[in-house]
């Protein structure tokens, strides 16, 4: 799950991690109120959208409107914010098509004196969170990991133990930070490692994170995505979700229990297991097809989750046809044609099927089918149910 930049700087403030003062504007009048509140002479603007790389990104009927503004008065911040909200901001994490800025966060401004990057993830083949760093703050950090990778530093942590005092020492000596800044480093970089763990983050990214004039280190930004399989532990966080940030098939397909996510081509995916999918949508994309989409309904699908499958798959227009690919294990081929059946009569299939069945009663489930009046095409295998459905949906 993601949340807003003013979001995760609310909880780092609550953790002890230091950010500077802000107030979220939903309209041009809240931003230039919000610039007076905050009582400087200098302040930005900064679209809220679930995405990196605002200060670049531009509206699409404005190229001249970035999605952060530097402002020196409040009919600045007024004009700033009417030049975004409720319009489109494409950056290069949000694709041609863009999102739509329906708030903005309205921060002070600060004596920056130098600017670095930080980002901490779970390391999978180290089995702990690793915090990374970087001398080249305010730049795309992936380009910095594919053009100087030597300019990224990383330690690993303990999550139960945290971020140790020499490991922060190590990072000041590589990122030439020294005097009251390395003792502000200590502070932050334990906290933000800290607070990771406590939230059960998935990523926390901080780019850039700013050295101030005073020798202070300040969060000038906040990336954070949480674990969802750790939610139930923080259900508080749940108020935080912006679902008009979110695909809205992948939301309906949350609620009834699938995984799903939304692809750019044309065949729609069906299987039981998250390896299989992954597997369905390459042989898919080698056989020359473009899938659709990620659609895993787990081990334990019924009728109505594969029913409500069915209808997230047809109700996206550039599905031309759909493979159900199963290998019944917990859940038993009979089980699944069962379902596709009453899907049928439900829904109404009104693009090719092609149905690979594999597994536990495969024999039976395969008769069901030929007995029903469910218009499929039956695949033997897996390259034969690519093949097939390659070609279903071409013609």
């Amino acid at each position: 799950m993601k949340i807003h930049e003013y979001q995760g700087k609310q909880l780092f403030r609550k953790a002890g991690v230091p950010v500077l003062e802000g107030h979220i504007a939903k309209s041009a009048d809240e931003a230039a109120a919000a610039f007076e509140k905050l009582g400087g002479s200098i302040a930005v603007v900064k679209a809220q959208i679930h995405a990196g790389g605002r200060g670049k990104g531009t509206i699409i009927d404005n190229p001249e409107q970035r999605g952060v503004v530097l402002v020196k008065s409040a009919d600045e911040a007024r004009a700033a914010a009417n030049g975004l909200l409720g319009k489109t901001l494409v950056t290069i994490q949000t694709g041609e098509e863009g999102k739509v800025v329906n708030q903005v966060f309205v921060e002070a401004g600060c004596d920056i004196a130098r600017e670095l990057y930080l980002g901490i993830v779970v390391d999978r083949e180290a089995s702990r969170p690793v915090l990374m760093v970087s001398t080249e703050g305010g730049v795309e950090i992936e380009k910095v990991a594919e053009e100087t990778p030597e300019l990224i530093f990383k330690e690993h942590y303990d999550p139960a133990v945290g971020l140790e005092a020499f490991q922060v020492r190590k990072l000041c000596k590589k990122l030439g930070i020294e005097g009251p800044a390395a003792k502000a480093a200590f502070k932050f970089m334990t906290a933000i490692c800290r607070f990771f763990v406590d939230y059960d983050c998935a990523m926390a990214e901080i780019n850039p994170l700013v050295i101030t004039g005073s020798g202070e280190m300040v969060a000038l930004d906040a990336k954070i995505t949480f674990d969802d399989n750790a939610m139930f532990r923080h259900k508080d966080l749940l108020e935080l979700r912006d679902l008009s940030e979110e695909e809205p098939s992948e939301v309906r397909a949350s609620d009834s229990g699938l995984s799903y996510v939304k692809l750019e081509g044309n065949i729609g995916c069906l299987v039981n297991g998250a390896g299989l999918a992954m597997s369905t949508m390459d042989i898919i994309k080698y056989h020359g097809g473009k899938p659709a989409n990620f659609l895993d309904v787990g081990g334990g699908a019924n009728a109505q989750q594969v029913t409500e499958a069915f209808r997230i798959l047809l109700s996206d227009p550039n599905c031309k046809g759909v493979l159900v690919n199963i290998f019944g294990g917990i859940a038993r081929c009979t089980t699944i044609a069962a379902a596709l059946i009453e899907a049928s009569k439900t829904v109404g299939f009104t693009v090719p099927l092609v149905v690979r069945l594999e597994g536990t009663e495969v024999e039976e489930g395969r008769k069901m089918l030929a007995e029903s009046d469910v218009n499929v095409i039956n695949a033997t295998d897996i390259t034969d149910a690519a093949k097939k459905i390659v070609a279903a949906a071409a013609g």
